[in-house]
Formats: C-alpha cells, sequence, structure tokens
C-alpha cells in the first residue's frame, strides 16, 4: 500500500528554521502534484503549500509567504518543506499529500489524493 511518511518536526523557538521531508513509500509519486497541509489543535486542516509534478510550479498561503520553501527532487524521491523565521502560529501537525491533480487544483484537499500521517511542529514564543 503506498503511503506519505514525514519527518523533521518537533520543538523549536520563534525565529527558528526547520526543515520537514515526506518519502513516498511502495510506490512513486514522481509524476503527481505534492504538498503540505498543517492543522493546529482545535482548528480545521489548512493549506500551507504545493507544487507540480516537475517542480516548476509552486503555491503559497499567504501566512507562509516568504517564510516557507516547498521543493521537491524527484531523482531522490523526496518531498522538503524549509520553514525559515517560524512563529508560534506555525504550530501543528503536518501533512504530505500528493495528487493527480495539478499544484493549483491541490490547495483545496480531496479524499482521492493521498495521505501522510503527520509529523508535528511547535514552535515557542
Amino acid at each position: 500500500q503506498a503511503q506519505l511518511v514525514e519527518s523533521g518536526g518537533g520543538l523549536v523557538q520563534a525565529g527558528d528554521s526547520l526543515n520537514l521531508s515526506c518519502v513516498p513509500s511502495g510506490r512513486t509519486f514522481d509524476r503527481y502534484a505534492m504538498g503540505w497541509f498543517r492543522q493546529a489543535p482545535g482548528k480545521e486542516r489548512e493549506f500551507v503549500a504545493t507544487v507540480s509534478w516537475d517542480g516548476d510550479v509552486k503555491y503559497y498561503a499567504d501566512s507562509v509567504k516568504g517564510r516557507f520553501i516547498i521543493f521537491r527532487d524527484n531523482t531522490k524521491n523526496t518531498l522538503t518543506l524549509q520553514m525559515n523565521s517560524l512563529k508560534p502560529e506555525d504550530t501543528g501537525n503536518y501533512y504530505c499529500v500528493a495528487s493527480l491533480r495539478s499544484s493549483w487544483a491541490l490547495r483545496v484537499m480531496n479524499p482521492q489524493d493521498y495521505w501522510g500521517q503527520g509529523t508535528q511542529v511547535t514552535v515557542s514564543s
């Protein structure tokens, strides 16, 4: 069964940086758009960033634009979210997602997409 496995979460202080990784298991997703969503306690899961299958087209939520960078390496089958200047409001469980839809369409969740189990990011003030 195809899975997406996230790693890299942890507890950091405001202003710190953190890199999240997502590695598929059981298959490759090199022709899929991929992205990151996050969910804070008591809140709905929200879009963070997406990238097209070839890495050329990227979209970011306004809340992370200029601080987060999403990129992928299809030769290493890895998706990365580089998070800089972290804020307490960035705290949440971060999920990796893969989809046959475009990186634009992937900004909205769809049950047919592939999802990881998430990795927790906690930013202290």
